[in-house]
């Protein structure tokens, strides 16, 4: 791999289906110049995650599309490796939009990164993944929207994914029975036996809603949704009454080109709480999530795992393991060495 060039994936097109390497060109650029309040950034680790193809699409969303030309946008942790800000230092450790690149530039406004304390006893990816956005998604989801009581069962779907790995295990540090949705024998089994979930369900198998309903002997009281569809709809015809649904994905209709659609005739007659977020509603709220997911890694509490891809050239092709149930906990790509 080349250090004197800036690899870059430009959306080339917007992917029907499935995410294809034909969507994007994978050029070779400069290296960017930084101004004044400016800082280079070397990306370390890619985050892959399921509103990369949101942003490629051209739908309403919460921020604009990709457009057509630009580099892809992702969250990403790198390392500065030149500055001319107060605000970062040579060889801090950052986090933010990074793009599909190799190097990125960090301002102080509106392309600021955080900078991550010095001396992390916790590997990068897990920055990216259970003390990073998707748990903090996780975390401020659950907690802020689903307030689970002690006692209450918590359903989570994609429960082998990074948020939801992280929801069912906070569930059960609140004291919650913990529910998973999952997709195999090995992801349930990882769910109950690494990860402490009370119940696994195996969207694979045809007896998938039987074992709904076994899981659930006293119903669902919090709804994490990430997949919708019909598991979204199975799920609410179990859901008590005041129930709650925070509703953070509906991943199983992303690459499908149709809105997704519902059954809601539940959410009246239970009275459920349905409310739809992004982890951007939780920003003034970060410092407190970050400490104390990084308090439960330490202790134990939060076990987490990362699918590491090397390279960045791989990232078209990887990030469709999210949609095809091809990674266990988060799934980022190593770009280049820490050291």
């Amino acid at each position: 791999m080349r250090n004197d060039v800036n690899r870059q994936f430009r959306l080339k097109t917007r992917p029907t289906g499935r995410i294809e390497t034909g969507n994007f060109d994978f050029v070779e650029n400069p290296i960017p110049e930084i101004g004044a309040g400016q800082a280079l950034v070397r990306v370390l680790y890619l985050s892959l995650d399921p509103t990369n193809r949101i942003w490629m699409s051209d739908m309403d969303q919460y921020m604009p599309p990709v457009e057509i030309g630009a580099v892809m946008r992702g969250g990403g942790i790198g390392r500065v490796v030149k500055s001319n800000s107060s605000r970062y230092k040579e060889g801090d450790l950052v986090s933010g939009l990074t793009g599909w690149q190799d190097y990125c530039v960090a301002d102080e406004g509106e392309n600021a990164m955080g900078v991550l304390p010095a001396g992390l006893p916790i590997p990068l990816p897990t920055m990216l993944g259970a003390c990073g956005m998707t748990g903090l998604t996780a975390y401020f989801g659950l907690l802020e929207l689903g307030k689970p009581q002690p006692g209450e069962t918590v359903l989570v779907s994609a429960a082998a994914g990074a948020v939801g790995s992280v929801v069912g295990q906070i569930a059960k540090i609140k004291g919650c029975r913990a529910v998973g949705i999952a997709g195999g024998a090995d992801k349930c089994r990882h769910l109950i036996e690494d990860l402490g979930f009370d119940a696994a369900v195996d969207y694979k198998r045809a007896d998938w809603r039987d074992q709904l309903i076994e899981a659930t002997p006293d119903g669902v009281d919090v709804n994490f949704e990430n997949v919708g569809g019909e598991i979204m709809e199975a799920v609410m015809m179990r859901m008590n009454l005041f129930s709650r649904m925070p509703l953070c994905g509906m991943i199983s209709g992303y690459n499908t080109g149709e809105p997704m659609r519902g059954d809601f005739s539940p959410i009246l007659m239970r009275r459920i709480n349905v409310r739809g977020f992004i982890i951007l509603d939780f920003m003034e709220k970060y410092a407190e999530g970050t400490i104390q997911l990084a308090t439960w890694v330490a202790e134990g509490r939060l076990k987490h795992r990362e699918t590491v891809v090397e390279g960045l050239e791989n990232a078209p092709v990887a990030v469709n393991r999210l949609f095809d149930g091809g990674n266990l906990g988060k799934l980022v790509v190593k770009v280049a060495d820490p050291v």
